[in-house]
C-alpha cells in the first residue's frame, strides 16, 4: 500500500486508472470504466498545479469520460470530456510532443457532441482540431494513421451533414492513407477498415456506383473479422455490415442479401447491452430490414416487427439527438406500409405525423432534407388518394418538388423522387383533368425509368408507373399508340417482378386493365381472355384484408360480365355477380374506390336487369356514409358528392320501377342532402341514451360537439383543427355509435330514417317528393294519417325536360334584367311569354297531376282560411324550378296558389326535427339591416323594411335592431344565439365552390354559414332572409340543397323565408310588412303559419305588380315548417 503522503501516489492512481481504462476498452466491462474514472479523478486531485504531468492527468480523465459517454449516452459525461480535453490542450506547451494528441482528443470529443446534438459549430471545431493534429504529427510517427483516420471521420461527418461531395472524397483519401499506414496485426486495423467501408457506403448512396457498394462490404467484412469476440465495438461491426447488405438487396433484389441483413442486424441488437447509447440505432436498423422483407414478401409479421422495433428506437432516442429525425422517418415508412396493406386511416395519419416531425427536426442544409420532403410528400399523396382533400395533393406536389430541387446531381434516390412527383401530377390530372399535368407525369416517370439502372429492385416499378401514365393519356386522347405503349410497359413490369413479390398482383391487374381497354376498343376476344387471365392471377395473389382486394374483384366482375355478354353462360354471370358483391363489401379498400365499384355496378345493372339493380343500389346507398366521411371537411364532402351525383334519384327510380315506393323514398332521403343530414346527426338529442347509459351519452355528446365544430370551420379561416385530429374524432364517433347500437333498445340508434318514421313528417298537409330522373318522373306522396307511400306517375316530365325548362327560365330572367337589390334599376321588358310557358309546363306536367290525385281541384274550399298546404320536395334539376308558381296563366283557376299554399323542404327529416313554437312576450326577435354595406351598392329600401318589421313586433315581443355599422359579424352572431327569430335585410352571396363559405355581407365582413353552423342553435324559429338569391342552389349538386335557406335550416331554424333569385327594392318592404303583420297575430310557426303568411303577402304583391309580373313575385319561397 502506498501511503497517503507518498509523492508517487498520484502516479500510482493514474497508472491504475489507465490500466482499468485499457481493460474496459478490451472487454467492455462497465465496472472497469467506473474504476478508471475514480482512479484518474483521484490522481488529478492529488497532482499539484504546475506539475508536468498535469496535462496528461486532464487528458486521461477526459478520455475516460468520453468512453463512458459512448457507453451510456449521458450528455454530462461528454461535456466533462470536452472540459478536461480543453484544459489538457491549454496546459500543453506549443512545442510539446503531445500537442498533436491533445488536439486529436479534443477533436474526438467535439465529434461525439456534434453527432449527439448536430450543432454545426461543433463540427467546425472537429475539422479544425483534427486538421491541426495531423499537421503537428511528423511523418513516420506511430500516431500518423490515427490522425488521418480522425480527419477522415471529420470530413465524413461534414459530408453527411452538408452533402458536399468534396468532403466525401477527402474522407476516403484520409481513410485510405490511414489504412495503408496501419501495420497488419495492429489493434486499430479493424477501425481503419470500418471507417473506409462507411465512406464507400456513403459514396455508393450518393452516386449509386455498385463498385463502391462491393468495396463497402469487403471493408466491413474485414473489420468484423478483425474484431475479437467480446469487443465493445462488435455490435457495431455487425450493424454496419447489415446495413450494407440492406443496400445491396435494395439495389439487386437478391433475397439472400436481405436475409443476411436481418441476420447481422439481429446479432448487433443481441450483442448491444441494455442502456447502451447505440441501442436505439440497433432497433432502428433491424426494423428497417424487416420493412424491406415485408415489402418483398408481404408477410404481416415483418411489418409488425418493423413498427415494434421502430417504436422502441424512437422512444430510446433522447430529445435533441441528431438521429431523432431519422427515427421518425423510419417509423413513418412502417406506418405507411401498414396503411397500404391494411387500409386503416389511423396508420396513414401516423405516417404523416412522423414524416412531418422528421422534416421539422432536419436542419436546413442537411443532406437528408430531400429524403424528408420526399417521405412527407409520399404520405400526403397516400392521404389524398384515400380522402381526396385537394390540400393534401398540393402539399404532396410541394414536398416532392422540394425533394427534387434539393437533391444533388447523381443522387441514387433521384429516380424514386421523379416517379413520386410524376405520380402526384397523375393524381392532379385525374382530379382536374388538365392535360398539362398528365404530360408532366409522363415526363417525370420517363426520367425516372431512364435514371434507374438495369437490375435495380425498382426497375419493374418504374415500367409500371410509366405504363399507368400512358393508360391515362390513352383514355384522354384516344390514341391507340398510347395504349400499345401501356401494354408494352405493363408487360415488361410483370416480367421483371419476381415470383412471390407483393407487387405481383398489381402488375397483373395493371396489364389486365390495359388488355381490357384494348378489348373495349377493338373487340378482340383474345384481349378479353388475356384480361381475364391477368385479373384471375391478380385476384388469387391478393391476400385477404388487402385494400386492393375490392378493386381486384371489381376488375374480375367487369371482365366476366363482358364474357357473359358473349357466351350467355349463367356460370359466367354468377362469377360476375359474386365479384360485384364482394367489390362492394370489402371495406378495407379506399372508400371512394369501393363506393365507385358499387355505383358502377348499379349503373350497369340499370341497363342489364340480370345484374340485380335493386341489390346494386342498396349496396351503393349503404356505402355513402363510408365514402362521404365525417372525418373530412364539409367542402371535401361536397366535392366527393359530385361523383355520387343523382345516385339517390337513380336508385329511387329503380325502386319505383319495382313498385317499392317506401324503399324509393328511404333511398332519396338517405342519398340527398348528405352533408346537411350529417350535421343534424351530430346535433341529435341524446336524452334517451342519457337515461339508460349516461357515461356513454356524455362521451358521445363531447365527441359529437368537437366533430361538429371541426367540420363547421370556414375554409376562409385558418383551421384550428388538424386533419389528423378530425380523423381521430370521426373514428371515435363511429366507434361510440357502434357501441351504442349494441345496447338493448338502441339497435337503430342514429340509423337512417325508415319510411314509417317519414310518414310522421306530414303534420300539416301532404309532402310531395318529386323524383326527376333521365327517363322518367314520379311523385311520392306522404299524406297525413296514411301509412302508405303513394305513387303518382308523371309521364310527361323527365330530367331532360327539367333541364330545358330551367334553361328557359334562366334565359327569361336574364332577358328581363331583373337585378339584385341595391343595383341601379334598368328597364324591364313587359313580355312574360317565356316565363309563362315554363310555369305552364310545370303546371300540366308536374303540379296539376298531383293536385288532381289529391282531389284538391274538385273540392275547393272557397274560404281563404281553409286553403290546403302542400310541401314540395323536388329532386335534380326540378329543385331549381318554381313549383309554387306553376300554372296556366291564360286560363282561370289554373294556378297552384288557387288551391294550395306551397312550402319546400330539402328533406323530410328536416320537418321531423322541427317543433311548432309560439312567441311569448319574453321571446326575442333580431332585426338586421344594412343599407350601405362597405364595398356594395346601397339598399335604399332597407330602412323602410325594418321600420315595418319593428312596427309589428314592438310591444309584442322583445327585439334588438342592429342597423348599419352596428351590424358586425361578431355582434350579429352573438345576438342570433340570444334571439329565436332573425330578420336579415342585407346583401348575401352563395359560394358554389364551398357552400359553407356562403353568407351575409355585414358592416365589417361576411357572416358565413360555417360560423353560424358552429353555434349549434337549438329551438330557433323563423329566419327571414330578405336578401337576394338565398334559395339558389348549385347546379352541380342539385340534391344537396346548397343555399343559404337550407343552411339556416341546418343551423337550427325551423322555418325560412328566402328568394330564388334577385328581388326588387320596393317589393321587399311590402312582403316583410304583410308577413309580420299576419305572423304577429298568434305568434306561432311550425305548422305552416310562415308559409301561409308568405302566401298571403305574395298575393298582395301580385295584386300590386300584376299576376304576370313573374320576376317580381315568383322568387319568394318558404322553406321548412
Amino acid at each position: 500500500m502506498t501511503p497517503e503522503d507518498d509523492p508517487d501516489l498520484p502516479r500510482r492512481h493514474a497508472a491504475l486508472g489507465v490500466s482499468y481504462s485499457d481493460r474496459y476498452r478490451r472487454l467492455g466491462e462497465l465496472p472497469d470504466l467506473e474504476k478508471a474514472i475514480e482512479c484518474l479523478s483521484r490522481a488529478l486531485e492529488l497532482t499539484p498545479e504546475g506539475h508536468p504531468d498535469l496535462p496528461r492527468r486532464h487528458a486521461d480523465l477526459g478520455a475516460s469520460y468520453g468512453d463512458r459517454y459512448r457507453r451510456l449516452g449521458v450528455l454530462a459525461d461528454l461535456d466533462k470530456a470536452i472540459e478536461w480535453d480543453s484544459s489538457a490542450l491549454d496546459l500543453t506547451p506549443e512545442d510539446h510532443p503531445d500537442l498533436s494528441r491533445r488536439h486529436a482528443a479534443l477533436g474526438a470529443s467535439y465529434g461525439d457532441r456534434y453527432r449527439r446534438q448536430g450543432e454545426l459549430e461543433d463540427l467546425k471545431k472537429v475539422v479544425e482540431y483534427n486538421s491541426r493534429a495531423l499537421a503537428l504529427t511528423p511523418d513516420g510517427h506511430s500516431e500518423m494513421p490515427s490522425r488521418h483516420a480522425a480527419l477522415g471521420a471529420s470530413y465524413s461527418d461534414r459530408y453527411r451533414r452538408l452533402g458536399d461531395l468534396v468532403d466525401l472524397e477527402e474522407s476516403i483519401k484520409c481513410e485510405h492513407r490511414a489504412l495503408a499506414l496501419t501495420p497488419d496485426g495492429h489493434p486499430e486495423l479493424q477501425f481503419r477498415h470500418s471507417a473506409l467501408g462507411a465512406s464507400y457506403s456513403d459514396r455508393y448512396r450518393r452516386l449509386g456506383e455498385l463498385t463502391d457498394l462491393e468495396k463497402t462490404i469487403e471493408c466491413l467484412s474485414c473489420a468484423l473479422k478483425l474484431t475479437p469476440q467480446g469487443h465493445p465495438v462488435l455490435p457495431r461491426r455487425h450493424a454496419d455490415l447489415g446495413a450494407s447488405y440492406t443496400d445491396r438487396y435494395r439495389r439487386l433484389g437478391e433475397l439472400g442479401d436481405l436475409e443476411k441483413s436481418i441476420e447481422f442486424n439481429s446479432h448487433a441488437l443481441t450483442l448491444t447491452p441494455e442502456g447502451h447509447s447505440d441501442l436505439p440505432r440497433r432497433y432502428a436498423d433491424l426494423g428497417v430490414s424487416h420493412i424491406d422483407r415485408y415489402q418483398r414478401l408481404g408477410e404481416l409479421d415483418d411489418m409488425d416487427k418493423a413498427i415494434e422495433y421502430g417504436t422502441k428506437a424512437l422512444h430510446l432516442t433522447p430529445n435533441g439527438h441528431p438521429h431523432l429525425q431519422m427515427r421518425h422517418a423510419t417509423l413513418g415508412v412502417s406506418y405507411g406500409d401498414r396503411y397500404r396493406r391494411m387500409g386503416k386511416i389511423t396508420d396513414l395519419d401516423n405516417a404523416v405525423e412522423h414524416f412531418f416531425r422528421a422534416l421539422k427536426l432536419t436542419p436546413e442544409g442537411h443532406s437528408d432534407l430531400p429524403s424528408r420532403y420526399a417521405d412527407l410528400g409520399s404520405s400526403y399523396s397516400d392521404r389524398y388518394r384515400r380522402l381526396g382533400e385537394l390540400t393534401d395533393l398540393e402539399e404532396s406536389i410541394k414536398c416532392n418538388s422540394c425533394a427534387l430541387k434539393l437533391a444533388p446531381e447523381g443522387h441514387p434516390h433521384l429516380p424514386r423522387w421523379h416517379t413520386d412527383l410524376g405520380g402526384v401530377y397523375s393524381d392532379r390530372y385525374r382530379r382536374l383533368g388538365k392535360l398539362a399535368d398528365l404530360e408532366k407525369a409522363l415526363e417525370c416517370r420517363s426520367i425516372a425509368l431512364e435514371l434507374t439502372p438495369e437490375g435495380h429492385t425498382h426497375f419493374a416499378r418504374r415500367h409500371a408507373d410509366l405504363g399507368a401514365s400512358y393508360t391515362d393519356r390513352y383514355r384522354h386522347l384516344d390514341e391507340p399508340a398510347d395504349l400499345e405503349k401501356a401494354i408494352e410497359l405493363d408487360s415488361r413490369a410483370l416480367s421483371l417482378t419476381p415470383e412471390g413479390h407483393p407487387d405481383l398482383p398489381r402488375r397483373y391487374a395493371a396489364l389486365g386493365v390495359s388488355y381490357g381497354d384494348r378489348y373495349e376498343r377493338i373487340g378482340a376476344l383474345s384481349d378479353l381472355d388475356k384480361a381475364i387471365e391477368c385479373h384471375s392471377n391478380a385476384l388469387s395473389l391478393t391476400p385477404d384484408g388487402h385494400p386492393h382486394l375490392s378493386s381486384r374483384h371489381y376488375n374480375w366482375a367487369t371482365s366476366y360480365h363482358y364474357r357473359y355478354q358473349h357466351t350467355h353462360d349463367l356460370s359466367h354471370l354468377k362469377v360476375s355477380l359474386d365479384s360485384f358483391r364482394k367489390a362492394s363489401q370489402l371495406l378495407n379498400g379506399a372508400p371512394r374506390d369501393v363506393f365507385n365499384h358499387a355505383l358502377n355496378w348499379a349503373k350497369l345493372a340499370s341497363k342489364h336487369s340480370y345484374l340485380n339493380c335493386i341489390e346494386a343500389f342498396r349496396a351503393t346507398i349503404g356505402l355513402l356514409p363510408h365514402f362521404i366521411w365525417l372525418g373530412t371537411t364539409a367542402s371535401q364532402r361536397y366535392h366527393d358528392l359530385l361523383s355520387a351525383k343523382s345516385v339517390g334519384v337513380r336508385a329511387a327510380s329503380a325502386a319505383i320501377l319495382s313498385s317499392e315506393y317506401s324503399l324509393a323514398l328511404e333511398w332519396l332521403e338517405h342519398a340527398r342532402c348528405v352533408v346537411w343530414n350529417q350535421s343534424l346527426m351530430l346535433r341529435s338529442p341524446l336524452e334517451s341514451l342519457e337515461l339508460s347509459h349516461p357515461e356513454l351519452a356524455i362521451q358521445l355528446r363531447s365527441v359529437s360537439h368537437q366533430l361538429h365544430h371541426a367540420n363547421s370551420e370556414s375554409p376562409s379561416h385558418s383551421s384550428s383543427v388538424s386533419a389528423e385530429h378530425r380523423h381521430r374524432l370521426a373514428i371515435e364517433y363511429n366507434d361510440l355509435v357502434a357501441e351504442t347500437r349494441k345496447m338493448p333498445s338502441f339497435e337503430d340508434f342514429l340509423r337512417p330514417v325508415s319510411s314509417d318514421s317519414l310518414n310522421r313528417a306530414a303534420r300539416f298537409g301532404p309532402i310531395v317528393t318529386v323524383n326527376c330522373e333521365e327517363t322518367r318522373c314520379d311523385a311520392l306522396l306522404v299524406i297525413p294519417e296514411c301509412n302508405e307511400i303513394i305513387h303518382v306517375p308523371l309521364p310527361d316530365f323527365n330530367w331532360n325536360k327539367a333541364q330545358h325548362t330551367y334553361s328557359e327560365m334562366e334565359k327569361s330572367i336574364r332577358n328581363k334584367q331583373s337585378i339584385e337589390r341595391g343595383v341601379e334599376r334598368r328597364p324591364v321588358q313587359e313580355e312574360e311569354v317565356d316565363f309563362k310557358n315554363v310555369l305552364a309546363d310545370l303546371w300540366y306536367s308536374v303540379v296539376k297531376p298531383v293536385l288532381d290525385f289529391l282531389g284538391y281541384m274538385k273540392n275547393v274550399d272557397e274560404t281563404e282560411n281553409m286553403i290546403r298546404h302542400v310541401t314540395w320536395c323536388p329532386t335534380g334539376a326540378l329543385s331549381f324550378l318554381p313549383l309554387h308558381a306553376a300554372g296556366d296563366y291564360d286560363r282561370p283557376r289554373s294556378r297552384v296558389f288557387d288551391y294550395v299554399i306551397s312550402s319546400y323542404t330539402p328533406t323530410l327529416t328536416a320537418l321531423l326535427s322541427s317543433v311548432p313554437r309560439t312567441l311569448s312576450s319574453s321571446s326575442r326577435v333580431l332585426v338586421i339591416g344594412q343599407d350601405a354595406t362597405p364595398g356594395h351598392q346601397p339598399l335604399p329600401g332597407t330602412a323602410k323594411e325594418l321600420e315595418y318589421v319593428v312596427s309589428h313586433i314592438k310591444g309584442r315581443v322583445e327585439y334588438l335592431e342592429l342597423f348599419g355599422d352596428q351590424a358586425t359579424t361578431t355582434t350579429v352572431l352573438e345576438a342570433m344565439e340570444q334571439h329565436e327569430w332573425v330578420h336579415l335585410a342585407c346583401h348575401a352571396h352563395q359560394n358554389v365552390q364551398d357552400p359553407t363559405d356562403s353568407g351575409f355581407f355585414l358592416h365589417d365582413g361576411t357572416l358565413d354559414l360555417a360560423s353560424i353552423n358552429q353555434r349549434s342553435f337549438k329551438s330557433k324559429g323563423l329566419a327571414f332572409l330578405s336578401a337576394c338569391q338565398t334559395a339558389t342552389g348549385d347546379e352541380k349538386l342539385p340534391d344537396e340543397a346548397i343555399h343559404l335557406a337550407s343552411g339556416m335550416l341546418m343551423a337550427g331554424y325551423s322555418s325560412v323565408i328566402a328568394t330564388m333569385w334577385s328581388v326588387y327594392d320596393e317589393d321587399a318592404p311590402l312582403v316583410a310588412d304583410r308577413v309580420y303583420a299576419q305572423l304577429m297575430k298568434d305568434r306561432r310557426i311550425g305548422n305552416g303559419e310562415a308559409g301561409k303568411a308568405l302566401h298571403d303577402a305574395i298575393a298582395e304583391l301580385r295584386r300590386k305588380v300584376g299576376e304576370k309580373g313573374f320576376s317580381r313575385w315568383v322568387p319568394y319561397i318558404h322553406v321548412g315548417s
